[in-house]
């Protein structure tokens, strides 16, 4: 099961080598997720996975040497400096590439981003993160051929890229100083053969 395309910042096509090796890492993937749509530190990303700051510093510095997140900005801390990054590069393989991870790469990538999808969607519904008019939960049972698969496949890669276009221009919006308050969301979307 491939994540959804979306290609690097810096243009399109496949990853390099050694990037697509690096983030293939489960740590170094949900990082540069974090890193995606928002600036942080590596302080405030291992308070957040309640990690040791000194493991997610080096995975950080890790991607930094590959030009996968880049130095925004620092900020003085208690006599040192705080680093902050922000994403360069999407953390979403395009199919070629998810293929050439191994299959223990993908399913740890995987289980990562579904624990993660879970856990977000679980508290949002005990928090009411589904009471606003804009919330959206569907569901489809398929019955598909390949061709059909094809396509729902790239119908829904279409889906995150534009979600992703429409989030960069809010985004704009917001370093212009002309957008409005903003509300922090998740888009997950999911398809896979039901497997008894």
């Amino acid at each position: 099961m491939a994540e959804p395309e979306t290609h690097p910042a810096q243009g399109s096509g496949e990853l390099d080598e050694s990037l697509l090796r690096a983030i293939s890492h489960p740590l170094r993937h949900r990082l540069l997720g974090m890193l995606d749509g928002r600036t942080a530190s590596p302080n405030q990303l291992a308070r957040e996975l309640d990690l040791p700051l000194g493991r997610v510093s080096y995975h950080i510095r890790l991607l930094n040497d590959l030009g996968a997140i880049e130095l925004v900005r620092t900020e003085p801390r208690r006599g040192a400096l705080e680093h902050f990054y922000r994403a360069v590069t999407t953390v979403w393989f395009s199919e070629a590439d998810w293929q050439k991870l191994p299959r223990s790469a993908r399913r740890g990538i995987l289980g990562q981003n579904l624990q993660h999808i879970f856990g977000s969607v679980t508290a949002a519904a005990d928090a009411g993160g589904f009471d606003s008019a804009s919330s959206v939960v569907l569901r489809a049972p398929l019955e598909l051929d390949e061709q059909a698969q094809t396509e729902i496949a790239e119908l829904l890669r279409e889906t995150i890229e534009r979600a992703r276009e429409i989030n960069l221009r809010a985004a704009e919006r917001r370093s212009n100083g002309n957008g409005a308050a903003t509300t922090a969301s998740e888009l997950a979307i999911l398809h896979y053969e039901m497997r008894e």
